[in-house]
């Protein structure tokens, strides 16, 4: 039986690991308030060139780490000199992307930027220092949770959390219109974090650099780094991309209507995250592995949430994108309306790519992950670069939906011999590949009102689900007449 401090323990975690994406939300409208939208673009291309550099940095420690802990736990004297080595690394991996970037950075930029307004001093040191502090930072986060310290995993995210947040907001009014305010709220605060993290991590174990003990890691970290740096591309390279063919302006209008959808990316992960140890179990207690009525009973809930879900996103966000125009005089944002339902819908079809994922995580079957994503960012990245000159942003979300899409036929046909998906075809793709499909031909063709069109949205999914469960629902009703 799953103990309550499990449940506890696994709350604090999903939580604390929500913030970050809540932190984007949340400062959204004061960037709108202070920032145009090419300023908003230039902002989104230091945060994802900040990720880049945190994922150097890091190489994979904040997942190899766990494996080791538990290799070494009973072992103090080789825990302590890996823990030690691992954090010695990191900062001098820090210390040399720093040497070779802050010099070249500039000339770099340019041959990405084509002239567009987008300085790397001191934007990208910012954005640099920020990255290499957050490696830091994560890295430790995922030891509190290896050595199952939830209080302090808890504490340390939400301090974190809120040192960013009045940073941020700080640096906005003291640097106003410039991406110092942003940029550098999160430099002070992540670096406060670091040192706290480097403090404890040396008073504890001590400080060693033993390369030998670490290279007994290097082998994980190596395909974990790849597969990383593959999301990477995949998740924020686009931006990079834009930026050869389109104004900062629109890049920002489209990182911005990213960010305006990140609440149904919390629900999403945070309903997953749930029923995955459920799933598992499920999983384990088969002689055959594969999925089950149970399982698949899960699934058709979690996709029926999404439907319902990203088509109040699409109805609800513009709105308030338009309000929110509106009162802070900045109408640049609203155009970010036009691409909200385009957005929106692909987390339906990323809710069916997490039931095809299935095998991967709870079976651990890695092994043709890195040729996936290869393909997956090929997809969409060609794409971008083919389809970007004719339909400029559009050219972005349809390479997405590419991607998603051989995603999911990759997922699926690299795992058949290792697991058996047995499963309800109107419920796992017709319903949600249909809701996707009507939401797309309305916004093209443009019928009727926006607000109306995007209510219509969600009156047609709660239909189409109340058709596909009529079953489930007379029995229901059933039971409730019975009780």
């Amino acid at each position: 039986m799953i103990s309550r401090n499990f449940i506890k323990a696994s709350a604090i975690y999903t939580l604390a690991g929500a913030l970050p994406m809540a932190s984007a939300l949340l400062l959204v409208p004061f960037y709108m308030a202070d920032l145009t939208t090419a300023n908003f673009g230039a902002l989104s291309i230091c945060l994802a060139f900040s990720i880049l550099v945190q994922l150097l940095v890091t190489y994979s420690f904040d997942s190899s780490l766990y494996i080791h802990y538990h290799e070494f736990k009973n072992d103090k004297e080789k825990l302590s000199r890996f823990v030690s080595s691992a954090f010695v690394l990191m900062l001098f991996i820090g210390l040399g992307l720093a040497i070779i970037l802050l010099p070249t950075g500039a000339y770099i930029l340019s041959w990405f930027s084509d002239g567009k307004d987008l300085a790397f001093f001191p934007n990208g040191w910012l954005a640099l220092g920020g990255g290499v502090f957050q490696a830091l930072f994560k890295v430790h986060s995922n030891f509190l949770q290896s050595r199952e310290k939830p209080e302090t995993f808890f504490w340390a995210n939400l301090l974190l959390f809120s040192a960013i947040f009045v940073l941020t907001l700080l640096g906005l009014k003291v640097f106003p219109q410039t991406l110092i305010g942003p940029l550098g709220g999160r430099f002070v605060a992540l670096g406060l974090g670091s040192v706290w993290v480097l403090f404890r991590i040396f008073r504890e174990y001590g400080f060693h650099f033993d390369l030998p003990l670490l290279g007994t890691s290097f082998s994980f970290n190596f395909y974990s780094f790849i597969y990383q740096i593959q999301q990477w591309f995949i998740n924020y390279f686009d931006r990079i991309v834009m930026m050869f063919y389109l104004p900062l302006a629109s890049v920002g209008v489209y990182d911005f209507a990213i960010k305006s959808l990140v609440g149904v990316e919390l629900v999403m992960n945070g309903l997953h995250s749930a029923l995955i140890p459920r799933v598992l179990k499920l999983v384990n207690i088969r002689e055959t592995k594969g999925t089950s009525p149970e399982i698949n009973r899960y699934y058709h809930g979690f996709i029926a949430v999404l439907m319902i879900v990203a088509c109040g996103a699409i109805w609800l966000v513009p709105m308030a994108i338009e309000w929110l125009s509106n009162f802070l005089e900045k109408p640049g944002y609203s155009l970010s309306t036009g691409i909200v339902p385009y957005i929106a819908v692909l987390y339906i079809c990323r809710s069916v790519r997490l039931f095809f994922g299935l095998p991967y995580s709870i079976l651990k079957y890695t092994k043709p992950l890195p040729v996936i994503y290869a393909v997956v960012a090929i997809v969409k990245i060609g794409g971008m670069f083919l389809l970007i000159p004719y339909l400029g942003v559009m050219g972005v979300i349809a390479s997405t939906a590419a991607s998603v899409l051989t995603e999911i036929l990759m997922l699926y046909f690299l795992s058949k011999h290792r697991f058996v998906f047995k499963f309800n075809a109107y419920k796992i793709l017709i319903a949600p590949v249909a809701l996707t499909l009507l939401v797309c031909a309305g916004e093209l063709t443009g019928v009727l009102n926006a607000d109306l069109r995007h209510f219509i949205y969600c009156m047609l999914a709660v239909m189409m689900l109340g058709f596909v469960y009529r079953f489930e629902l007379k029995n229901l009703k059933s039971a409730v007449r019975a009780n």
